[in-house]
């Protein structure tokens, strides 16, 4: 969170002062209206810019991915950066709209234009100026889809499916208020810092928009295959799936991700990968449990045999760092990375590592938790489990009474939120650094 934190701060406040240096706050003579034309502009850039950035995002491209620590990192950088394109474009719209509304209803009284001849207007601009009514009206009705479909976003009790269309009609609308934006932007703004800024942004934002639009996104990425195995765990509502895959796949280490299209109509879904690559057998291997619409409908509607695209790998929670002491705790369905991770371990005898594998699970599943015991030793990691009903709560007190080294160990974490941030708290609070913390912000949207 710290990196999104810095990458929006920057964003935001590099902008303003770019900003500043093409306009002022406080304008000349100071009047309601002066004021009004200011943030007008000042708010309109922050709001399509941060848009900008987000649609960049929503492509997945390779090189940020890294810097932000994962694709899961960048999708919440995303999420903050639609947020904010909602809030100043909220802002944007009040000082837009509102005042012309308490001018009809007899609240404000708008200036009367000074005398003299209208300044003479160069071929480019005067083309602008004859698009103003039309670029207002649509980009005040692509605001109001924009709003609805962000909060809808924002609702985890939408579908998944619904969602990811609806981002896509967000492409659209973006290409609207592009135009929005180059009608009505300051046209003294474009040959300032702050216009080639804007300029490059909604440049790169459009290119995004379009590869949205046209199904490009990933398409360098994918790779068709087909069910090879499944295996159902009923007790503990888990699939196992087994996909071979064609020629293409790059690898990829234990933690990464994927996203796996079995039907059209429903779309990509992002899967934790539960398997070490082996180049000779080609196969991933991907463990879901039901816990959505989707997911829970796996079982009886997926078929060996049945074509399916995967794209990836994405995702940089691959237990790489200096530390020869590691603690893993894979919570529930996020033991997933943890799998894939014992696989590759086991592939690896001279590998020096000493770890603790804690994982809290609702209910006891006897062969899943069989096969989880054999990877474990196979790899030579120490495996405690902590089973709902059974075992005392898993705590960060817990933690640290059983592992006596926790302050020289990093923790890699995989579950729900809510409660890998109560362990998190709980160990910085007692001396841990928080760089040794390592969490998956496994939800994207």
């Amino acid at each position: 969170m710290k990196r999104i934190k810095i990458v929006l701060w920057t964003l935001f406040i590099g902008l303003t002062l770019l900003w500043a240096l093409a306009d002022t706050f406080v304008p000349t003579p100071l009047t309601y209206f002066s004021l009004r034309s200011v943030l007008v502009q000042y708010t309109g850039v922050i709001a399509i810019a941060a848009m900008s950035v987000a649609m960049l995002l929503a492509v997945r491209p390779r090189r940020p991915e890294p810097l932000l620590g994962g694709l899961d990192k960048m999708y919440r950088l995303h999420k903050w950066l639609g947020i904010g394109a909602l809030v100043f474009g909220s802002v944007h719209w009040v000082w837009a709209k509102g005042t012309k509304w308490a001018v009809g209803w007899g609240w404000l009284v708008k200036p009367a234009k000074g005398g003299g001849a209208a300044p003479e207007l160069g071929a480019i601009e005067q083309a602008l100026r004859s698009q103003r009514g039309l670029a207002e009206t649509l980009g005040e009705w692509a605001f109001y889809a924009i709003g609805v479909l962000i909060i809808l976003a924002l609702v985890k009790r939408f579908p998944y499916h619904w969602f990811a269309k609806t981002h896509t009609v967000l492409a659209a609308l973006y290409l609207v208020l592009v135009f929005h934006t180059v009608v009505l932007l300051k046209f003294e703004y474009w040959l300032q810092p702050i216009g080639i800024v804007t300029a490059l942004l909604l440049i790169g934002g459009t290119l995004a928009a379009l590869q949205a639009l046209f199904k490009r996104i990933g398409q360098q990425r994918k790779v068709q295959g087909h069910i090879q195995t499944l295996i159902h765990y009923p007790e503990a509502n888990l699939l196992e799936t087994h996909i071979g895959l064609q020629a293409g796949w790059p690898g990829h280490q234990a933690g990464q991700f994927a996203f796996v299209t079995s039907s059209e109509s429903e779309g990509a879904h992002p899967y934790t990968i539960a398997s070490a690559w082996d180049p000779q057998a080609a196969q991933l291997r991907f463990i879901t449990k039901g816990l959505g619409d989707h997911t829970r409908q796996l079982p009886t509607r997926l078929k060996e045999g049945d074509r399916v695209t995967v794209e990836g790998p994405y995702g940089c929670f691959t237990f790489e760092d200096q530390k020869p002491r590691q603690v893993w705790i894979g919570a529930g369905i996020g033991i997933t990375p943890f799998v894939a991770r014992l696989k590759q371990l086991a592939l690896e005898p001279d590998r020096q590592h000493s770890i603790d594998l804690f994982h809290p699970c609702g209910v006891y599943a006897a062969d899943a938790i069989d096969n989880l015991r054999a990877d474990a030793a196979a790899a030579g990691v120490r495996l405690h489990l902590c089973v709902s009903g059974q075992d005392s709560r898993l705590s960060g007190e817990r933690l640290r009474k059983e592992i006596a080294d926790w302050q020289q160990a990093s923790f890699w974490y995989c579950g729900p939120a809510d409660f890998g941030q109560a362990l998190r708290d709980d160990l910085v609070a007692h001396g841990l650094k928080p760089k040794d913390f390592h969490q998956e912000l496994f939800q994207m949207r």
